[in-house]
């Protein structure tokens, strides 16, 4: 489904992607681990087109993604979650929610993404009139990846979702996530510091470190490997 290879990216002369190469299959769901400053953001920047790459080439179901225009690529079917939340404060659940489904096949789609999300969040069911400024942080995430499953995204992007979050919240949006991608299918790709609980939900991982690929792997593989286990997981 999503296919990078050889991708590089720089700020000022500063390299934050150094030939990095990855794939996605249809339904799978990829973790990418790694410190913070690795470039796992930009990776993701680059894949929505908020960043130029310097090279290497980007491919979603077979087409050139770099030659479509950044406000075009949701339409392909890419949803981007970005760090931080970034929910419509002044706008209250329901009408955020709406606002993710501009997309046509969000559109077509919209009662049953909207049944569905409430069921994964029924918190989003209770406060769905309440405005979005006023949720925990822990609902606001919620309230952001509700928004990404509203535009029945073929690709998901998570970045960093349980940035800022007290481990049992943080906990919780893990298990919501494992439960989208294990029963409704829908291809991840993640992006977190929390090693432990990506790499126990993904299907394959990699490991991003200066803007390198350093190393990848099926779940098992790479959390029984020892240099993972040393540095990520403190074992």
């Amino acid at each position: 489904m999503l296919e990078i290879a050889d991708l590089s990216v720089s700020y000022g002369g500063l390299a934050a992607l150094r030939g990095v190469s990855l794939a996605v299959g249809d339904g799978q769901f990829v973790a990418i681990v790694g410190p913070n400053g690795a470039g796992k953001t930009t990776l993701f920047k680059a894949i929505s087109g908020t960043v130029a790459p310097d090279g290497g080439s980007i491919g979603f179901e077979g087409r050139d993604l770099l030659a479509v225009p950044p406000h075009e690529r949701a339409h392909l079917g890419i949803a981007h979650v970005p760090e931080g939340r970034q929910v419509f404060a002044s706008l209250t659940v329901l009408e955020n929610l709406e606002m993710g489904a501009y997309s046509t096949r969000g559109r077509n789609e919209w009662q049953r993404n909207i049944e569905r999300i409430f069921a994964l969040f029924p918190v989003l069911a209770e406060r769905r009139r309440q405005l979005a400024g006023t949720l925990s942080g822990g609902e606001q995430q919620m309230l952001a990846i509700g928004r990404g499953i509203a535009s029945a995204p073929r690709l998901l992007l998570l970045d960093e979702p349980s940035m800022g979050l007290a481990p049992a919240i943080a906990d919780l949006i893990f298990d919501r996530i494992a439960a989208l991608h294990q029963e409704d299918k829908v291809t991840l790709l993640l992006v977190e510091q929390r090693v432990a609980e990506a790499l126990e939900s993904c299907d394959y991982g990699y490991v991003l470190e200066t803007g390198r690929v350093v190393l990848e792997g099926p779940r098992r593989t790479l959390m029984a490997d020892d240099r993972v286990r040393q540095a990520y997981l403190g074992m």
